[in-house]
């Protein structure tokens, strides 16, 4: 082989490794659905000025729970957070990358992001909600904004989900 085609070979190695390295979808999930979510809400005057993005960013982590919460808390969205790289989101997305790409660039000032994962959706169709633990009757009740006053026995968060049941649950046909 002559030089420049070990060239040729090493920089289609390195472009290969890259794709490989790049960020999916599913290996930091809640920052690219946040971002994405986030970035859909943006007006085309609020999407070239990234303090206009800080700002709004800021306005829409106030509404957020859970996972997305968190994930704000860690960007420096929320008052209460120690800290603050909401830059290293907000000028990206002024340039229009797209949110994996966003995450990739977020991962590397602080890995702890692409850590959040959402949990796993129960089929409330399918399960026997005697086999789940009181957390996840409570989760379940949580993720419906639903509350179980008086609860203390696992029974009564069963018999407070059978209640509700119909109105959250979706039947296909």
């Amino acid at each position: 082989m002559n030089t420049s085609q070990i060239v040729v070979m090493l920089c289609f190695i390195v472009g290969v490794a890259q794709t490989a390295l790049a960020i999916k979808e599913d290996d930091c999930e809640v920052c690219v659905k946040t971002v994405k979510r986030f970035a859909d809400t943006l007006d085309d005057t609020t999407k070239k000025d990234y303090k206009l993005i800080e700002t709004a960013f800021k306005k829409f982590c106030k509404t957020q729970k859970n996972k997305e919460h968190r994930f704000c808390y860690y960007l420096g969205g929320l008052e209460e957070s120690a800290t603050g790289i909401l830059n290293e989101m907000s000028k990206p997305l002024s340039w229009s990358m797209p949110a994996e790409k966003v995450c990739e660039k977020l991962k590397k000032k602080d890995a702890q992001i692409c850590d959040l994962r959402y949990e796993k959706q129960i089929d409330l169709n399918n399960v026997d909600l005697k086999k789940l633990k009181v957390r996840d009757l409570k989760k379940i009740l949580n993720d419906w904004d639903e509350s179980c006053d008086g609860c203390l026995e696992k029974t009564d968060f069963i018999k407070r989900i059978e209640e509700l049941k119909p109105k959250y649950s979706r039947n296909e046909l």
